[in-house]
This record gives C-alpha cells, structure tokens and sequence, in this order.
C-alpha cells in the first residue's frame, strides 16, 4: 500500500492471534496496522474454508451477468447487484440509491426516495473504467466465439490526495493528512476461450470452471523474487560523519523503502521503481496545462517536497485501477509562488483531465546515476530496467537483488524496512546471513469466474452459491419427548434419591417395602 509507514509486521507463520498494548509503551502505526492485518486474514480464511474459493449467497448473490448487444451501439454487460466471496474477500454489486435531494422553492416534495438502478453496466462499472474508445477495452463478439466473463479482485490504496472527503479540514491545510484507507477493487473483464485453452465451441460448465481455475492459479502465483541487504558502500569515508562510520546503511533517517514494477514481462522489458517514503509522497493536481502542472501544494517541509530531477508520474482513479505503465516524467522547473511545476513532457491525455478522478503527482526517488562495475543506469521510460542475477544499489548502502527467469507484473512491490539504530536494513537471512528470496508483498490478486456469454444462444451462469447453515428446529415426537421426560426423572433421582423428603421417612419407607 502506497501510504506513510514505518514498518509493515504482519506475518501469518508466526501465528500470533492478537496485538496486546501495554501501559507506558510508545504506540506505532506498525501495531495497529497489525492488528487489523491478523483479524482481515483470520475474517477471510474463515470464509473462505466454509464458503470455498468463490461463491455467493443463494438468495442474494450478486453478479449476475446478462449481455446485451445487437440493438446497442456497442456491445455491454448488465452486473445484476448482490453479494460475492472471492477467497474470502466480501464483494458487493449492490448500486447504491441515489439520494433525495432538497425540492427546488415552489416544487413538490418526493415522498420516497428514487428507487437504485439495479444493475451496474460493464462500462459505468466503479473500478472498471472501460473506454469505448481503447478498441482492447471492447467486449468481444460472441458471434465468432463465446467469451468467459470473470471478476478480477485486488486491493488498493487511497490517500486524502485521491479521496478529499478522508481529510479532517478541522486541522488545516497545513497539517498533513491523517489515516489512509484500503478499497476492495472488483472488474468485470472478458477473457477468450483460446486463453483459456479451450478448443471446444461450446464447452460445458465443468469444463470452463477446471480451465479457469488453471488459469486462475497461474495468474495469481508471482515469479518474481527479490532480496535486500545493506552494504557499506565504497566512498562512506568520504562522507561527513553523520552516521556511524561502521554503518552499512548511511542514510541520516529511517526509511521504507519501496521497490515496485512499473513496466511488467519478462525481465529484458521491465523496469522497476523505488521510493524511500513507501511511495507516499503525493501533489493533489489543480490544473493541467501543458507540460506545466499547477498543484494544491508543493509539500509541508524539504523531505516531502518536490525538487528539479525528481520523478513523477500523474495518478488518478482510473490511473490507479486499471495498472496501466505510463512514462515516469521529470519535474524540468519549480514556480514556487504559483505551486506549479514544468514536466518534461506532456502527460498522456488519457489521464488527470478529470477532475472528479482526483489527479495528484506521485514522487518517485530513483535517479540514473553509478551502479556497480563502472556502468551508469539509463532509465528507460522514467524508470530503472531490471537486472536479474546481481545486486543493484538504490542509495546509501541499501541494495536489491532480482532472482533470474522471472516475470514481472505491474505493481507487484517489495517494503525494505532501513533502520539507523542497526545500521542496516530488516530482510530475512539464512543461518549464514545470507538475504533470502521473497515474493512480493502485494498485489494479492483474486479470479472468479461468473458466465460464459454465447451472444444470441444465452448465457451460460458460472456462479456458485451456498444456503445459509441456520435452520428450524424441527417438532418433536411424542416418543421423543416421552424418552426426554424419562431421562430428566432419573437425571433428577440420580441427584436426589431421596426426592426431598427427610432421611428418617426415606429411611422408614424403606425399612416397611423391606417386611413386605
């Protein structure tokens, strides 16, 4: 997650079940942040065991998939509302009821609220954000081959910068932001039957579910490892004393930095970016113009800043939902009085012309510069090309290792904790001390398949649903309730023997059932 952290602690092998606060401790946002990791993982295993890897409720799941084309200009979905578990992920279809607005002086007052469209559409979806116009967004045609319709599932990030309503106005525009959020992303994409490897023309059920599931799997599994160490570089005696001089990590503050794939595949075209702010550091846009970009504010002191060199991409909503790689820009110019800065190019016009997407600058801290062996980084598109198979350095010591025969996807990101206190960085090691592989800390991505569209001949629902566990009691017999009424006799004789009466008269009694 993109947001202003020290440390991310949760780890499922270590099983802990709860953060437990201690009087007179300071609190950090690691703890808290724990807290809410372990029961979201405790929430959707739980669901996920009963449920199993997707399904919904079987009088209100959701997602139901009709298509309509034809008679439309262009071929959509209609994504019927209700309820959805993707590997224990809550997911909702529900379109949310408009509102009743304050009648206009002399109008009629409604008396009920207008009633929610039912549906959502594959191209209004809420983090779709399909364009007509990118010909790769459009629906294929069921008329030369039926398609699966899916649900890819994933989270994110959301800052003030990207949602206003987060920010408390109370403290001020000065003060800065105060906690950021994690959103549930659902799409609603198509997927061919060739990717799927189904030759079939009209496969059945069963046999869609297993070649998804397939696909699923090997979609949602990373290639990509890395690990991280600290180095003492070279030319630390030539720096001035401000940190240990034994210290592998020079850096005169504690960071976390956050290595991510900017340009995904193989590794001979991926690039990757670094933050040493966990790519926090974010401009709300007020205005485009050009190559010039006036922003709400130009950062709250010289750390969060902006300065001439450094790297920027323009984010938005859709932007930020769709993973798309655009070209990193360098900030060419600062006007300082205006809060504006000169890009060195353009920004792409599918991005930040909205303003209700909310538009912001991201800061990036990568630069070209010296790597090992007298080589120099060319940055290709803004931002770093990786190198598997060898350590690359990011600055004051902290360097980086991408393990050979990956592929890599598009926000796929590791967090490298950088401590002055140690003089290094927190990664895992072997007995040996050597840094261990890792699979990406995010993107978690989910699949779910929901319908296989065959055009004019119907479409096929692929959804699994489940009834709830509750159910009535039923009546019992009137043996049952004769053997029950027995048993609590002799529960209550077995506690009672002499059924409240004294000792003498049990004993009395006793002794005349004796002469007879």
């Amino acid at each position: 997650m993109h947001a202003d952290l020290s440390r991310l602690t949760f780890r499922p092998e270590r099983r802990y079940s709860a953060v437990v606060a201690q009087q007179g401790r300071v609190q950090l946002d690691a703890d808290i942040n724990e807290q809410t990791a372990i029961q979201l993982h405790q929430a959707r295993t739980l669901a996920a065991d009963v449920i199993g890897r997707y399904g919904g409720p079987a009088r209100a799941a959701g997602f139901k998939i009709e298509y309509v084309g034809g008679k439309h200009d262009i071929d959509t979905l209609h994504i019927h509302g209700g309820r959805y578990y993707v590997d224990g992920i809550l997911l909702d279809a529900t379109r949310p009821a408009p509102g009743v607005p304050v009648p206009d002086e002399g109008a009629e007052e409604q008396d009920t609220p207008a009633a929610p469209p039912a549906f959502w559409t594959y191209w209004d979806q809420p983090d779709g954000f399909r364009d007509p116009e990118k010909p790769g967004d459009r629906l294929p045609s069921p008329a030369t081959s039926p398609f699966v319709v899916y649900l890819n599932v994933w989270e994110r990030t959301v800052s003030a910068a990207e949602d206003p309503a987060l920010r408390e106005v109370a403290l001020g525009a000065a003060m800065p932001d105060t906690a950021a959020r994690v959103k549930v992303v659902w799409q609603v994409l198509p997927l061919s039957l060739a990717a799927l490897d189904i030759e079939e023309s009209d496969p059945s059920r069963e046999v869609v579910r297993a070649a998804f599931d397939k696909w699923a799997r090997k979609q949602a599994a990373p290639t990509a490892r890395l690990a991280a160490r600290s180095e003492r570089p070279d030319h630390a005696d030539e720096d001035p004393c401000l940190v240990r001089p034994d210290a592998r990590y020079r850096g005169q503050e504690n960071q976390l930095y956050r290595v991510e794939v900017h340009a995904g595949g193989e590794a001979k075209d991926a690039t990757f970016k670094w933050s040493r702010e966990n790519g926090s550091v974010v401009f709300p846009v007020d205005e485009l113009d050009g190559t010039w970009v006036q922003l709400a504010s130009l950062g709250h002191d010289d750390k969060l800043d902006l300065d001439v060199g450094d790297q920027v991409e323009l984010v938005d909503t859709a932007y930020a939902s769709r993973l798309e790689p655009l070209p990193l820009l360098r900030v060419e110019e600062l006007d300082l009085p205006g809060r504006r800065v000169r890009l060195s190019a353009e920004p792409d016009q599918g991005v930040g012309r909205l303003p209700h997407l909310n538009p912001y600058l991201r800061r990036w801290d990568h630069h070209a510069g010296p790597r090992r062996k007298g080589r120099t980084t060319a940055l290709e598109g803004g931002a770093v090309p990786v190198t598997e198979g060898e350590w690359l350095p990011l600055e004051d010591g902290v360097e980086v290792y991408f393990a050979k025969g990956a592929s890599y996807r598009s926000g796929d990101h590791w967090i490298v904790p950088a401590r002055t206190a140690t003089g290094g960085v927190e990664w895992p090691t072997d007995a040996a001390r050597r840094p261990l592989l890792r699979e990406p800390s995010g993107i978690v991505r989910s699949f779910a398949p929901l319908a296989l569209v065959k055009g004019e001949g119907g479409t096929v629902d692929l959804r699994l649903a489940f009834n709830p566990l509750a159910s009535g009691i039923p009546a019992a017999d009137e043996a049952t309730l004769a053997a029950e009424e027995q048993a609590a006799r002799e529960e209550r004789l077995a506690e009672d023997p002499s059924r409240g009466r004294s000792q003498t008269t049990a004993d009395a009694e006793s002794a005349a059932e004796g002469d007879e």
